[in-house]
């Protein structure tokens, strides 16, 4: 079974979390404290890691940051009472590829639970194109020639949308709803789209030179280049 890191200091909360991924047949693991939650995190072997923000002795922020430079490949999932755009930004910046914001339901966690878990999970056995490089699912690794790049799983989830249909312009609005799963993408307004694909453009260009596959069209959104 998949093991899960709770890492809240509500206990009510840690509990409720870990009886409904108990339920749902995962092996859940809550800490209490920042500091032991990202110990278990750097050194444990979980398949997602659900960080709330607050915490004592290390915020949710410092766990995503380290754990992310660590093992890049690591799901994160954001729990958080903070719910401003400049907190979620921060999140995303910080490395978590879902943020969810207090009061949830337990549907609302578990959907986002399912769909981060089904990105990192799919990504077993699959390579794809994407321009002049090859893109390693189960490896989190973008490759070109002898050289690699780690990706994290949304790294791999925007690749692939993408490259589905390379050489088509695809909206902000549309990777918001597809890759990130906000139903009402429309009325979002937020630039987590333009820091992710800034970030990964930079990772992608250390490897394949120039800017990277990913083209920028003005106005309109991004496309995958044909390789």
């Amino acid at each position: 079974m998949q093991q899960i890191l709770v890492i809240e200091d509500e206990a009510a909360i840690r509990n409720g979390i870990c009886d409904v991924l108990a339920f749902k047949g995962f092996t859940p693991v809550g800490v209490e404290r920042g500091d032991d939650g990202l110990t278990e995190a750097m050194t444990g072997n979980y398949a997602l890691c659900i960080v709330d923000v607050m915490l004592p002795g290390v915020d949710g922020f410092t766990i995503c940051e380290q754990v992310r430079a660590k093992r890049p490949g690591q799901a994160l999932l954001m729990l958080t009472a903070k719910g401003s755009e400049e907190d979620v930004l921060r999140g995303f910046a910080a490395g978590a590829d879902d943020y969810v914001t207090k009061p949830f339901s337990v549907a609302q966690l578990m959907a986002r639970v399912q769909a981060l878990l089904r990105r990192t999970g799919a990504a077993a056995a699959e390579t794809f194109p994407a321009g002049s490089l090859e893109v390693d699912t189960g490896r989190l690794q973008a490759r070109c020639g002898d050289q690699s790049v780690e990706l994290t799983p949304r790294d791999v989830e925007v690749l692939s949308f993408l490259a589905r249909d390379a050489g088509r312009v695809v909206s902000r609005t549309e990777l918001l709803r597809e890759v990130w799963g906000y139903a009402r993408a429309e009325a979002l307004e937020t630039r987590c789209v333009d820091m992710h694909i800034a970030k990964l453009r930079k990772k992608l260009a250390a490897v394949a030179g120039g800017d990277g596959p990913i083209e920028t069209v003005r106005g309109a959104g991004y496309r995958l280049a044909a390789g």
